[in-house]
């Protein structure tokens, strides 16, 4: 089948360019990680290879401090499984087209594919400057059209679809394990009531006259005049949210696969949603084995969010002299999932952190000579890898990690700089690689970057 209207955008759509990481000596243990489904901290995945699968922007207003959050939590765990010898397969998709895109464009008088360019591009540049490796595979839901038929299609072959009007549901009936994630019919999860709230907040609409099932959900949006349409089997139209993501993972990561990711916002309806068109489409068995979940980042009080208009954005204070390395490490000082507040103290906290670790860096490297070959790092050197490792290991703990190169930084600045050795300046080749492979923060420029020597 013919899809013209996909390239009204960014066809095969590129990810951004990869920062280089050292490798480390030895490997690093599997990174376990906090599993919402089931509350328990469970090996992320077993290896050799880690497959993870992350939502990504619907791309306007972006990137905001809660994007940069989430997305730096899921590169902790991706550089961690490359530590551990793993070999990574990382997916991560891109709403571009989508309702909260288009009434941007039509509320600033812009076109939509125009827009979503931008914005993308912003994205992928955000992405360098904080050094966030990037996915395998950024698949915009434009070029995966395709995908999201066919997905589509063994849906409805299970008699798992049904319409209103002209738009096409998926019954949540058909799926015996729905509510799995979300934990329905448990003292903890989400009951029914909560549910239904939940989608008419987060762009469902289950008071919609016609539908079996208040929960049921859109998996097909027939056209609307002055709307981006598309033809299917379906009629023309275009695709829904949730199925956007359930088509993208499994068409790139196979039926199952180890990790999704996203914002605590998404636990309900979006994963619950993804989670179960898989399990009808494709096998009982289907889609994440371990879901890991960011929470929310706010700002003056209030969630931050694009409704609202209360962001900071990571291009804006780069663009204002902010070290890229220092918005890393504000970010990096509150653990994935929990929530907190964006200040000005947050910043400056974390600048004051890079400054502290760079000094250190500069006394420790005075004092080895520039032409002296590496030697045996210090006892401080490895336990500052040894733990680094040890905190990544327990659900990406990065305000832990922080404080173990706190604790080297302020042992090397307490004494004279006679009193350093060779081992301790030797030392900090191995440090300075640690922070860079496990927390993505160089503690100098990258043209002056020496190279790793173990």
């Amino acid at each position: 089948m013919s899809w013209p209207g996909a390239r009204d955008n960014l066809t095969s759509m590129e990810s951004w360019r990869r920062a280089d990481a050292p490798v480390l000596p030895g490997s690093g243990p599997a990174p376990r990680l906090h599993d919402t489904a089931t509350g328990e901290l469970v090996l992320a995945a077993a290896g050799p290879v880690a497959t993870l699968y992350a939502c990504g922007i619907t791309p306007y207003d972006a990137t905001h401090m809660g994007h940069a959050a989430t997305y730096t939590a899921w590169d902790l765990l991706v550089r961690a499984w490359l530590d551990a010898r793993f070999t990574v397969s990382y997916v991560q998709n891109v709403t571009d087209v989508d309702d909260p895109l288009l009434e941007r464009a039509d509320r600033d008088g812009e076109d939509w594919r125009e827009l979503a360019r931008r914005e993308i591009q912003r994205y992928r540049g955000d992405m360098e400057a904080l050094r966030v490796l990037p996915p395998d595979h950024l698949i915009g839901a434009v070029e995966a059209l395709p995908v999201i038929e066919r997905f589509n299609t063994r849906m409805a072959d299970r008699g798992a679809l049904y319409n209103v009007d002209e738009d096409v549901y998926f019954a949540r009936s058909a799926d015996q394990r729905f509510g799995a994630l979300s934990g329905l019919g448990t003292a903890s999860g989400y009951d029914l009531a909560a549910m239904a709230e939940l989608s008419a907040e987060r762009g469902g609409d289950p008071d919609r006259s016609g539908k079996k099932d208040p929960l049921d959900v859109l998996v097909w949006r027939a056209e609307r005049p002055g709307e981006p349409a598309w033809d299917s089997r379906f009629g023309r139209g275009r695709p829904g949210w949730h199925v956007e993501c359930a088509a993208i993972a499994t068409e790139y990561l196979g039926t199952a696969f180890d990790v999704q990711a996203g914002g605590s916002d998404l636990v309900f309806p979006h994963h619950e949603m993804s989670a179960s068109h898989a399990r009808v489409a494709l096998a009982p068995g289907a889609f994440a084995r371990v879901y890991a979940h960011a929470g929310l980042v706010s700002y003056q009080g209030e969630k931050m969010s694009k409704s609202l208009g209360n962001l900071v954005f990571v291009s804006r204070l780069v663009a204002d002299g902010t070290d890229p390395m220092a918005i890393r490490i504000a970010l990096l000082a509150h653990h994935y999932r929990s929530e907190w507040e964006w200040t000005d103290a947050v910043l400056a906290g974390a600048q004051a952190r890079l400054d502290r670790w760079r000094a250190a860096l500069a006394r420790a490297e005075a004092a080895l000579p520039g032409s002296s070959p590496a030697g045996t790092p210090s006892n401080e050197a490895e336990l500052v890898l040894s733990g680094v490792r040890a905190r990544m290991n327990d659900d990406l703990d990065a305000p832990g990690a922080l404080a173990v190169v706190d604790r080297w930084a302020d042992t090397l600045l307490a004494v004279p700089p006679a009193a350093i050795t060779p081992a301790d300046a030797d030392g900090t080749r191995l440090v300075r690689d640690t922070v860079d492979a496990l927390l993505g923060i160089t503690l100098y420029p990258a043209a002056t970057q020496p190279a790793a020597t173990y």
